[in-house]
């Protein structure tokens, strides 16, 4: 009934724990189809010490996320279809309580639930359970970021083939497309509950990696409305650039409010060579041009007045 597709790509440290999460789900009626992506470590052996009649293991050569994703629905059996990364994990309800919602609501495409950020500091850690987005702002709401992490959504097979897949022309950003595709044109439902889990372990959330995903959001965005037209007529220009930019411009402002001014500065000239912004943002935009050392000791000498 439900295929759980999973890419790894040097993951041995986590994998087991992932694939644990998979095979302990109170629903039972699942295959886990395992994508290991040309790993250079221990993920195929620690893999293939799981003995469960469920699992397929499929390797191939690196050739990124969406491809592996790709590879995994190209052979799934289900009717359902979620995604879980191999350092991730589940409530061993979520996919219980996932099904159960489709099953009650079958003219929504997917289920989506909230989440955990495991391991990341302040209120980038705290339980979250996203809004109903079945509302008149639909559009311009989903639009603005990806609404949902990879693993918080249960999804009908039928309707991620409909679309095509993962783009892999986005090696960031991958899900947040396929997302669009398929809410954008079906009614989706929520189960409010925290039911996926993130795990911060590093590496990928260097300064490099946080522009990337703002910039890459934005490169989503841009893509979406470029292939459907009509997506940008019932948005209209403005508020098209304004769910885009003015999006990119709040997150700068994120970064620069806590003082973290390197993906601040990036994201800010981005926004600037858009010519978005009104005169009070260009005030705090412009002042990324200066060397970053000027920057900080401005800075410090507004705060030093204050």
């Amino acid at each position: 009934m439900i295929s759980v597709v999973m890419p790894c790509f040097n993951c041995a440290a986590h994998l087991e724990r992932g694939m644990r999460s998979v095979l302990s789900q109170s629903y039972r009626d699942i295959e886990l189809i395992l994508i290991n992506d040309g790993s250079t470590d221990d993920s195929l052996q620690v893999a293939s010490a799981i003995e469960n009649s469920r699992i397929v293991i499929i390797s191939q050569s690196n050739q990124g996320v969406s491809a592996a994703r790709n590879k995994g629905l190209s052979v799934a059996r289900g009717r359902y279809v979620a995604f879980l990364d191999a350092d991730d994990e589940w409530a061993p309800e979520f996919l219980e309580k996932m099904f159960a919602r489709l099953e009650d609501r079958p003219e929504c495409a997917l289920a989506y639930c909230g989440w955990q950020n495991i391991g990341m500091p302040g209120l980038r850690g705290e339980p979250y359970i996203p809004p109903d987005y079945e509302g008149a702002d639909k559009l311009a709401t989903l639009l603005a970021d990806c609404p949902w992490p990879i693993h918080a959504a249960l999804t009908r097979r039928e309707m991620i083939y409909s679309v095509g897949g993962f783009n892999p022309r986005f090696a960031i950003g991958e899900d947040f497309l396929l997302w669009l595709e398929i809410a954008l044109s079906h009614p989706i439902v929520r189960v409010p509950e925290v039911l996926a889990y993130y795990h911060h372990h590093g590496g990928q959330q260097a300064t490099r990696s946080r522009v990337q995903v703002a910039l890459a959001t934005t490169g989503v965005q841009k893509h979406f409305l470029s292939v459907h037209p009509e997506a940008l007529h019932a948005l209209g220009r403005k508020k098209a650039r304004r769910v885009i930019y003015g999006t990119l411009l709040d997150r700068g402002y994120a970064y620069y409010w806590r003082r973290d001014l390197v993906p601040a500065r990036a994201i800010f000239r981005k926004v600037m060579r858009s010519a978005y912004g009104a005169p009070k943002d260009w005030r705090y935009m412009l002042i990324s041009l200066l060397p970053l050392s000027v920057h900080r000791k401005l800075i410090q000498l507004f705060e030093t007045r204050q």
